[in-house]
Order: C-alpha cells, then structure tokens, then sequence
C-alpha cells in the first residue's frame, strides 16, 4: 500500500523530470548560518515558515506575497525562514524564494522533498542557506544517491542540511550522520497524523551528541513551544499557526518571547 510519502517521493521524480529545477540565473548571495543563528539566539528560536497550502489544511493562503510576509516575521524576531518551493502539494515555488533572499537577511531554508542532486544545484543558486533532507526517502531509495553523499554534496555547495526523522532509529542514524540539524517531524508523513509527544518520546530516548535538534510540525501554540523546550528541543519550525495568524508579525513575537 502506498503511503503519502510515496505520493510525495514519486510526485517529486515528476517534478524534476519536468525541469522545474533548472534555474539559469545566479546572484551572489552572502552566506549564513541557520545553526548559528539558533546556537546564538537569546530567545526561542524560531524557524518561521512561508507556505501557502498544505496536504492536510489544503489552502492555507490564496493570495501569498511572500516578500511581505517574510518581512513581518523577520520584524518579529524569527530566527530563520523556511520556504516550501515544493509546487504539486504546497503551491510552493522557487520564485517565493528568490524574492524573500532579496527582502531578509536571515538564514533561509529550502523546504521541497529533495531526491536529486539537482535541486541542491537550485537552492544555492537561488539563495538558500539550507536544505531539508528527509531521511524515509533516502530508506526508500527514492534518492539518486546515498544519504551521506547528498549530505556532503549539499557542504560542497555552502548549504546547510536539516535532516528530518521520525523514529527513534532514523534520530540515531541522523545523529551519527554529518547533518547540521536535526529535526524531529511531529507529523508522519505516510498518515499526515501529528502528535508533539514524537519529539518527546524520541529525546528520552535517544542521545543527541551535542546535534542541534529542531522540532517541526504541530506547535500552534506558545505553550506546545514549551513543550517542545522542556523536551529538548532546541529549536521550532513554525508553519501553520503563523501563515493562519491575522497579524504575522505579532504572532511570531508570541512564540519568540514565550517563557
């Protein structure tokens, strides 16, 4: 039975297939650091996330600008910019990417389901700081090459790499991995059911080996953000509980300043 991180894995193929990822342009971008900006930050830190649609809340913005709302979250005090440029599921695109590098001096990841070199050769062309790696998809075989070398083929390019698992066997092969980031996925991708608990069950579990761990998917609120902490997450990616929020700005310094 095929389950939706399959859709996403195959769809993916499609997409590149498609030539979607072939970017001409290059502009010179100056460099920085997503894990040091989270190591450094005096507050929660924060990855906010610029989305329009979503599988499971379907369209979430129909009219995204994504300048404007990269700018309010970098007002309110976000750590980094996730952007899904990931267009069949998310409505994401590269142009989103492109114009929020132009608007933000924050560290800036590239959210998509990476399966080829190829889309690590686009999101250092277009600006991004860092790449998120799913690691069932390289379990799957679904990828071009090893895990390990699209890791070191990501450095090779500048980007950081946030590697994403969400059992207590993918945590640990991450953690011995040459990731930057680790991050927890509250949601499982083959259901899209959340539960916050993942990333607590993982961390009591699990040794980190001084890996910096973001927790990703289902914080809505300031106190899940506390929870999360308490678990040891040392940092949050924030998706749909920003993109719903009426005052962007406002509502990312409410889980920046949570205490």
């Amino acid at each position: 039975m095929p389950d939706f991180l399959d859709i996403l894995a195959q769809d993916a193929k499609q997409t590149v297939n498609e030539g979607y990822y072939k970017v001409s342009t290059q502009d010179a971008f100056s460099s920085v650091s997503l894990k040091k900006a989270i190591l450094e930050s005096k507050k929660n830190a924060v990855i906010t996330e610029v989305k329009a649609a979503s599988p499971s809340r379907g369209t979430i913005k129909t009219n995204l600008e994504p300048e404007k709302f990269a700018a309010a979250m970098e007002n309110g005090g976000a750590t980094g910019i996730s952007v899904l440029t990931e267009p069949k599921h998310f409505n994401g695109s590269l142009s989103y990417l492109v114009k929020i590098r132009k608007t933000v001096k924050l560290p800036i990841l590239m959210k998509d389901i990476i399966i080829n070199p190829i889309q690590l050769e686009a999101a250092s062309k277009i600006g991004a700081n860092a790449v998120l790696l799913i690691e069932a998809l390289f379990e799957r075989e679904y990828c071009e090459c090893s895990l390990d070398e699209m890791i070191s083929k990501a450095h090779a390019k500048n980007l950081e790499v946030l590697l994403e698992t969400h059992n207590e066997s993918e945590f640990q092969y991450a953690v011995n991995s040459d990731a930057d980031l680790i991050g927890i996925n509250n949601r499982d991708l083959r259901t899209l059911e959340v539960d916050v608990r993942i990333t607590e069950r993982i961390l009591k579990r699990c040794v980190t080996r001084g890996k910096v761990v973001v927790s990703e998917s289902g914080v809505m609120t300031p106190a899940d953000l506390l929870f999360l902490r308490r678990c040891g997450a040392q940092a949050f990616l924030i998706g749909s509980a920003i993109m719903m929020a009426d005052n962007i700005e406002k509502k990312v310094k409410e889980f920046v300043a949570a205490h």
